[in-house]
């Protein structure tokens, strides 16, 4: 145990420590749209202008009037919250009304079903359990087919039947049981789950393992299914993978006299995970063409895909699925963040009729999903999205539009310290070069040390009162994902606070991010 224990307890304290060090450990006391108040040490409360939106969960803004108002209905009217066990007709219509979305924005008319849960890392984990629930099913029927095949084998041995010649010797029992020593060792195999280099899907047991993040996933990496990772401009190394891993059950067949040993492919690959626009990752997009080729080469192995689209659905990306713009129909989808609306925290999984298990719904349960409250939120949270013909898509899309433009003019204005912008909609990253090598020494080692991008988003709150954070995988890019909601006004602030920024970094200025004390 490190230093001295306290008295009482603390909440998180190392994460404390290091709020104190960036110089963001303040307190907010009200919210409303983009607005945080924050409430300063003289008493003082201090509008703050917040771009980080809750991580993308608030792309309706902080306590959008329709969501406070379907709360306080609802908890005026004393309805049940939690009732399990019962039938839900507001799960129903959520679900409902998401396939019609689906089919809308994919053009097609597979039914989705839902499994819901509390938050983004739990809608993966269900993910992550379906798929290795659907591909136990699918080895065990194989293993049916397999000693059904035997049987016949059996029998055609008894009317005389040759066997290989390699088993003649030995007998039809001699081969079954090397048949059967085989199968047994290879349906023991764990299941693979593959993602793309830069993922980011959680830090619960078997979500950590799909984050790319050494950090957060090594620690943990004895307790869950394995992954590997694919780079993220060479989808086409799927196919690769999937031979390097290939296994498969021996079986028998029966043709007129002769018994032969086929080879059954044997399912290793439970599924393929990705955000379509990596969100801790820096948020990079997967394009059309990447799209494209991930299907193909899920389809040709039999590996369900499944779509992360926690930060990006939504609406936050100028369409409810950021995946829809790029052509990829998901087998399963993970929706949360958005989806409550910024005030109830759920999650939601959709599996594809294709692909669901009806079974899984008697071995996975959750006491507090769907939950009567949080269900009213997000079909309030659908109104509003879906309303005016979807004019919330295409505000998200004309915002986005107007902060890309004025990145895209920063980074003509100041090549030496930008690298580059990304992203659609709402989801957008401005990355920072790298400056581990800067004259300024202080500079410098915050960037050796990972630590220049929470540095800015430091000095952006306490000098203009603009917060945003670095992507977690990506330190030296921030993200900007605030609500539909957002103003030119609240964009001109933003221009103002980065052209700041990127003077004093060109200029090296590095007392203004420590202070004149810290300066070397």
């Amino acid at each position: 145990m490190n230093g001295p224990s306290p008295r009482f307890g603390s909440v998180d304290p190392a994460m404390q420590e290091f709020l104190t060090l960036l110089g963001v450990d303040v307190t907010y006391v009200r919210a409303e749209e983009n607005t945080l108040t924050m409430l300063a040490d003289t008493g003082e409360e201090i509008p703050v202008i917040d771009y980080a939106g809750g991580y993308g969960a608030l792309v309706l803004g902080h306590n959008h009037p329709e969501v406070v108002a379907t709360v306080q209905s609802f908890l005026t009217a004393r309805s049940p919250i939690l009732a399990q066990a019962s039938r839900q007709p507001a799960a129903e219509g959520v679900i409902t009304r998401l396939n019609g979305v689906i089919h809308r924005e994919f053009g097609t008319d597979e039914a989705y079903h839902g499994v819901f849960s509390n938050s983004g890392a739990e809608s993966v984990e269900v993910a992550l359990k379906h798929a290795e629930f659907d591909r136990q099913l699918t080895i065990r029927e194989l293993l049916a087919e397999v000693e059904g095949h035997i049987g016949e084998a059996r029998a055609a041995a008894a009317r005389g039947a040759a066997l290989p010649a390699q088993d003649a010797d030995a007998g039809i029992e001699a081969l079954i049981a090397r048949i059967t020593e085989v199968n047994t060792s290879v349906a023991a195999r764990p299941p693979l789950f593959l993602a793309l280099e830069g993922s980011f899907h959680g830090k619960l047991v078997g979500s950590a393992q799909l984050t790319h993040n050494a950090d957060y996933r090594t620690p943990f990496a004895a307790m869950a299914g394995a992954a590997r990772f694919v780079p993220f401009d060479e989808p086409e190394r799927i196919t690769k993978i999937a031979e390097e891993e290939r296994a498969v059950l021996l079986d028998l067949r029966v043709d007129a006299d002769r018994i032969r040993v086929v080879e059954r492919e044997f399912p290793v690959i439970a599924a393929f995970f990705l955000e379509v626009i990596q969100g801790e990752g820096g948020i990079r997009e997967v394009t059309a063409e990447a799209a494209r080729t991930i299907r193909q080469a899920c389809t040709a192995i039999g590996c369900p895909v499944v779509v992360d689209e926690i930060q990006s659905g939504m609406g936050r990306t100028g369409a409810f699925f950021a995946s829809s713009a790029i052509g990829l129909l998901p087998d399963y989808i993970t929706l949360a963040k958005g989806l409550g609306g910024g005030v109830a925290k759920t999650a939601l999984t959709l599996v594809s009729g294709a692909r669901h298990r009806h079974e899984f719904d008697l071995v996975h349960t959750s006491t507090f999903a769907k939950d009567g409250l949080s269900l009213a939120v997000t079909h309030t949270v659908l109104d509003v999205l879906e309303a005016a013909d979807g004019a919330a898509y295409r505000r998200a899309a004309e915002r986005g539009e107007r902060l890309k433009e004025l990145f895209g003019t920063l980074l003509a204005d100041h090549p030496g310290v930008l690298r580059e912008t990304r992203g659609r909609g709402l989801m957008l990253g401005l990355e920072f070069r790298d400056l581990s090598d800067a004259p300024a020494p202080r500079l410098a080692e915050a960037a050796r040390s990972g630590l220049l991008g929470y540095l800015l988003s430091g000095y952006l709150l306490r000098t203009h009162r603009i917060r945003t954070f670095p992507t977690a995988s990506a330190v030296n890019t921030l993200r900007f994902e605030p609500s539909i909601y957002l103003t030119d006004a609240e964009i001109s602030a933003l221009e103002s606070a980065l052209r700041d920024v990127c003077a004093k970094l060109g200029a090296q200025d590095e007392a203004a991010f420590f202070g004149p004390e810290k300066a070397a």
